[in-house]
C-alpha cells in the first residue's frame, strides 16, 4: 500500500547540472523510457551522464540523443551502444504541446534528470530557453548575494 509521500519510492540517478545554468526552465514533463535490459542494470548502478543530452521530436515521437549510459560490465555479448538515442513515452497531447513550442518559439527540449519511479525509469524534461552570457553573470550575482545574506544572518543568532 502506498502511503502519501511523494519522495518514497524514487532514487536519483543522474542530474544535469549545467541544464539550469544554461537556460530558464519554463516547463517540466515527466517521461517514460524505453531501454534495453543492460540499460537498466546499468542504470541500477548508477553509470548515467546527462551533460550534453538533448531532446527532439521526430515524427510525432521524443527522443533523446547523448544521454550516456554505461555498459554493463557483467553482460558478455548482448551489451548496449553507450550513446545511441532513446525513446521516450508521453502522451500525444503533451508531444503536441511541445511541437508547437519548439517549432514556435525556438525552445528547446532539455533532460534535467533521470531516475527510477516504483521501478520504472523516469526522465524529466525540461522545455528550456537559452541564457545569454549576462542572464548567467547575473544568476552568479544573485546567488552570491544569496549566500552572503544567508552568511550573515547565520553570524547575527
Amino acid at each position: 500500500m502506498k502511503k502519501g509521500k511523494e519522495h518514497e519510492g524514487i532514487k536519483m540517478i543522474a542530474n544535469n547540472r549545467k541544464a539550469r545554468h544554461n537556460y530558464f526552465i519554463l516547463d517540466k514533463y515527466e517521461a517514460g523510457m524505453v531501454l534495453r535490459g543492460t540499460e537498466v542494470k546499468s542504470l541500477r548502478q548508477g553509470s548515467a551522464h546527462l551533460k550534453d543530452a538533448y531532446a527532439r521530436i521526430v515524427n510525432g515521437e521524443v527522443f533523446v540523443y547523448q544521454m550516456h549510459i554505461g555498459p554493463y560490465p557483467f553482460a558478455y555479448y548482448e551489451n548496449h551502444e553507450p550513446l545511441r538515442p532513446r525513446k521516450l513515452l508521453l502522451h500525444n497531447y503533451e508531444i503536441r504541446k511541445l511541437v508547437g513550442k519548439v517549432n514556435e518559439r525556438g525552445l528547446s527540449l532539455i533532460p534535467l534528470n533521470v531516475y527510477f519511479k516504483d521501478g520504472k525509469v523516469k526522465m524529466t524534461l525540461g522545455l528550456a530557453k537559452g541564457k545569454q552570457s549576462h542572464d548567467k553573470r547575473n544568476t552568479i550575482r544573485k546567488r552570491d548575494e544569496k549566500r552572503e545574506m544567508d552568511r550573515s544572518r547565520k553570524e547575527m543568532y
